[in-house]
Order: C-alpha cells, then sequence, then structure tokens
C-alpha cells in the first residue's frame, strides 16, 4: 500500500470512530452527571485523575515499542521484532504488579487528602480498586497495541476501541435508567476498556506470530528502548502536570462538587481535540520510517503538511467553542454551567494552538529527537501546578485555568515554532504561516457567521444549536472550496489543488 493510501486509510478510519466516540461522550456524560448527582461525578473524575498518575510508571516504553517496531518492520527484523515484544510484556508484568500493589495501599487511605462526603466514601474505594485493577492489567495488554500501531494499522485499532465505546455507552445508558449506582457505572468501563485489548491482543497475534518466551527477553533491547523512552517518559510527567493536575488541586483544597464545573469546560476542550490528537499519531511511525531510511526531506513535507492538516481541523474547533461556546453549554448539561464559559475559551485558545502542531511533536518523538521538548513540557507542567496554586485564591476555579494556559500559551507560540523550524531546517516564516496563519485566515468568515448567531440569534435546544453548527460547517467548507479554486487557475478541484493546500512551498536553510 503506498504512503498515501495508508494514510489516507488510517486517518479516515481514525476520524470516523472518532466521532463515534464523541458523539457517545457527549451524550453520555450529562446522563451520567444528573443520574449520579454532582458529588459523585466529581468522585468519579477525581478517582479517573488519580489513577492517571500510574501512567508515569511506563517510563516511556510504550512510544519505545511503536518506533522500534516501525522500524523493524522498515528493516525486516524479525527477530529483534519479536524479541522488543516479549521484552516489553515481562518488564509491564513487573509494573502490573507494581500498580496492584499501589491501588491497594492507595484504597486503604483514600480518600483522607480529599474533600470527598462522607456517604461516598466506601462507594468510592471500591471503584478506585476497580480502575487501579483496570490499569495495572492495561500495562501489558497495551503491548500488542503499540504493536498493531507501529506496523501503522491504526484503522484495525480504532474500529476495534470504537466497537467497545459503543457497547460502553448502551450498557452504562441501560444501568442509570435501572437506577444503577457509581459502582455499576465504574465496573462498565473497565470491562469495556479491558475487553478491547484482548481483542487487540488477538489481531495482534494473528498479524505477527509471537512466542512470548523468557528466553526472548534481551536485556539490551530493554536499555535502549529505556533510553530512548527516558525523555518520553518526561513527555508523560509533563502531559500529567498540564492537564491532569486541576482535578486534583480543585478536589484537595475546594470539593468534589466543585470539580464538576471545571470538568465540563476540560471536557468539551478535551472532545474538540480527539480528531487532530488521533490523526498525529500516524505521523509517530511514518517519520521513524523516514528517519531510519534517511529521507530527510519527506521528514519535512510530513512536518508541514501534517501542521497545516491539524490547524484546518482544530482551528474552526475553536472558533466554534469560542461564539457558541455558551449555548453549547446550557444546551449540553443545562443553564446552571453556564458559568463554566469563560474557563472553556481560557483552556480552548492555548490548547488549540498546541494542536495545530501535533505533527511536529510525532515527528520529534519518531526521529527520537524530543530530548528538549520533553525538558520545555515538564517545566510547563510544573509552572501549570505552581500558578494555579498562586491564582486559586485570588480567582476560584477560574485561577486554576489560568494556571494552565499561560505556560501552554508561552509553548505553543515561542518554543515549538522556533525549535522545530531549527531542528528540520524549515524556515520559521513557512512554518508560521503554514502552521497558523493560513488556517486562521481559513476561518475568518466562520468567525464572523458564528459572532452573528451567537449574540443575535443564541441558541437554547439541539435543534437550533446543530442548526447553527451547520450553518458554521458549510461556511467553513464553502471557504475551503473557494481557496482550491483560487490556487487552480482552470477553476477545477483537482487532487493536486488539495495536496498543494496541505504543503504549502519551502525553501531550505
Amino acid at each position: 500500500m503506498s504512503l498515501k493510501r495508508q494514510a489516507f486509510t488510517n486517518v479516515s478510519a481514525t476520524w470516523a470512530c472518532l466521532l463515534v466516540h464523541a458523539l457517545v461522550s457527549f451524550l453520555l456524560s450529562p446522563f451520567v452527571l444528573h443520574r449520579l448527582g454532582e458529588a459523585a461525578f466529581g468522585v468519579w473524575i477525581l478517582i479517573f485523575s488519580l489513577t492517571g498518575y500510574f501512567g508515569l510508571l511506563d517510563l516511556g516504553i510504550r512510544s519505545s515499542i511503536v518506533r522500534f517496531v516501525a522500524d523493524a518492520a522498515a528493516t525486516g527484523n524479525e527477530d529483534r521484532l519479536q524479541r522488543l515484544v516479549a521484552t516489553s510484556l515481562y518488564f509491564y508484568c513487573g509494573i502490573t504488579v507494581l500498580v496492584l500493589l499501589l491501588t491497594g495501599i492507595g484504597c486503604f487511605y483514600f480518600p483522607d487528602p480529599f474533600k470527598v462526603p462522607v456517604s461516598l466514601i466506601p462507594t468510592a474505594r471500591v471503584l478506585l480498586l476497580l480502575v487501579g485493577i483496570s490499569v495495572a492489567l492495561t500495562f501489558p495488554l497495551s503491548v500488542f497495541t503499540g504493536l498493531l500501531e507501529g506496523l501503522q494499522k491504526f484503522a484495525r485499532v480504532q474500529i476495534t476501541q470504537c466497537a467497545f465505546t459503543v457497547l460502553r455507552g448502551a450498557a452504562v445508558a441501560v444501568a442509570l435508567i435501572q437506577g444503577k449506582g457509581l459502582l455499576t457505572v465504574g465496573f462498565i468501563t473497565v470491562s469495556a476498556n479491558l475487553g478491547g485489548y484482548v481483542v487487540l491482543m488477538c489481531m495482534a497475534h494473528n498479524r505477527v506470530p509471537l512466542t512470548v518466551s523468557m528466553n526472548l527477553v534481551d536485556l539490551g533491547v530493554l536499555r535502549k528502548m529505556v533510553r530512548h523512552g527516558a525523555f518520553a517518559f518526561v513527555i508523560i510527567l509533563a502531559e500529567k502536570l498540564r492537564f491532569q493536575s486541576d482535578a486534583v488541586v480543585i478536589g484537595f483544597f475546594l470539593s468534589s462538587s466543585a470539580i464538576v464545573v471545571y470538568a465540563i469546560a476540560a471536557r468539551l476542550v478535551e472532545y474538540s481535540t480527539y480528531a487532530v490528537r488521533s490523526m498525529a499519531q500516524i505521523f509517530t511511525p511514518m517519520a521513524s520510517q523516514f528517519h531510519a531510511t534517511g529521507e530527510r526531506q519527506q521528514l519535512r513535507r510530513v512536518v508541514l503538511a501534517g501542521n497545516r492538516a491539524c490547524g484546518l481541523i482544530v482551528f474552526p474547533l475553536v472558533t466554534s467553542l469560542v461564539f457558541l461556546g455558551r449555548s453549547i453549554i446550557e444546551v449540553w448539561v443545562g443553564p446552571r454551567y453556564v458559568s463554566g464559559y469563560l474557563m472553556l475559551v481560557i483552556l480552548m485558545v492555548p490548547r488549540g494552538l498546541y494542536l495545530a502542531q501535533s505533527a511536529s511533536t510525532r515527528v520529534l518523538l519518531g526521529t527520537g529527537r524530543h530530548q528538549m521538548l520533553a525538558w520545555v513540557l515538564l517545566l510547563e507542567g510544573a509552572l501549570n501546578l505552581l500558578l494555579s496554586l498562586a491564582f486559586l485564591p485570588h480567582f476560584g476555579i477560574l485561577g486554576v485555568a489560568l494556571g494552565t494556559a499561560v505556560p501552554l500559551a508561552c509553548t505553543s507560540l515561542i518554543f515549538l515554532p522556533w525549535h522545530v523550524s531549527r531542528r528540520l531546517d524549515v524556515p520559521l516564516k513557512t512554518f508560521i504561516t503554514g502552521t497558523f496563519l493560513s488556517p486562521i485566515g481559513l476561518c475568518v468568515p466562520l468567525m464572523a457567521t458564528l459572532w452573528y448567531l451567537a449574540y443575535k440569534i443564541p441558541a437554547h435546544n439541539y435543534a437550533a444549536l446543530i442548526g447553527e453548527l451547520s450553518l458554521g460547517a458549510v461556511v467553513y467548507g464553502a471557504t475551503i472550496v473557494a481557496s482550491l479554486v483560487l490556487a487552480d487557475p482552470k477553476g477545477t478541484l483537482r487532487l493536486r489543488g488539495i495536496s498543494h493546500l496541505l504543503e504549502p512551498q519551502y525553501e531550505q536553510k
């Protein structure tokens, strides 16, 4: 399969499944919130935020699996592939035991440091145990997902996860309608998660027959993976501080109910980023293969075209949330939570600027040039935590959002453009134009349209909101088509014109 066809297949499957996943999550979240209540929903978010820190025990091995599988596939080294999988699997089995131990200790002490209602403490402890066991088992099972991604079989991964997302959503809805509580929802969630990983394990074994033997464990391979993954681990730590520490801070200083208002804004931001983040996954093994074969020109194409594609997706989403955010929150979870709109804007704008450069970060990871990125993101995460703690007494929950937004904006606007253009010999002006200016320029008609709708005829129900979003999509689509027609002297929409839209010309420095 050609590179373009493979990329198209992976991206198409990813987006289709993400649409389903976003739809299920969007419709299910307010249903769960209103059925369980604010306090229980806040406990749910708090526990998943806390157990998310178990991911630090990965030590960056997960990213190493994807990169080295891609390298082994590119060079046809079957023995290296077998040793890689076996070594990773046994390493993760040790991590599983450690996570189970930490979960048991956590259940004993939880929720002493946090302001959780006394009536929910027994339930919260059992939920923590369930989620902790699920996370522990996910470590060895994720080896097979990494194998499929390294082989660029993203479509299989996404379709499987999509199927289990639908199954989970339906089961949770039925359970809540029948009056079940937090523990039932938790059990369904972790069961669906593990079920998806088991199916992917079977797919990986069918694709590459594996011999998981202790004799294949190679300490040299492990050391190499740890060295590569060391900075990926720093990035994982930074991600936890940047985007998962806020709920913990709010739960520690305020209450589990207070987490809900912040989580509504944060979840809308998260939902809007799914398409870009998942599409960007394909750039890591792609960059690894080009790096392994010394095709530096292709790496530049991946960065420039990838960032342009990410910008064309994320900036209309940012525009929609900025101008229609109030209506979206009101229709989604009710007028009571519209106060979270300002937090939504504060979080979404810098996140959009960062996500527009998703191809850059993936190429740095795929080529092993992510060391400086890792340290900068860790510094950003530390500043996020410190600023959130400093702003919270003065601005409340809004201060936590500001603590996240300020350092993220600095990383997105200053560090990343300079660093990536320097490492890949791409002129900074070309990088900024392709990543920011051109995609934002195409959003100007959309901005004008949504501004008028938001301030003249605001939506208060799903029908009106869908109508306004659909009109915005038509305007943005028409703008894209018009730009393609103008780029083609003959006025025909040819594939070359679309390629021109994604791949700006540049001169090598």
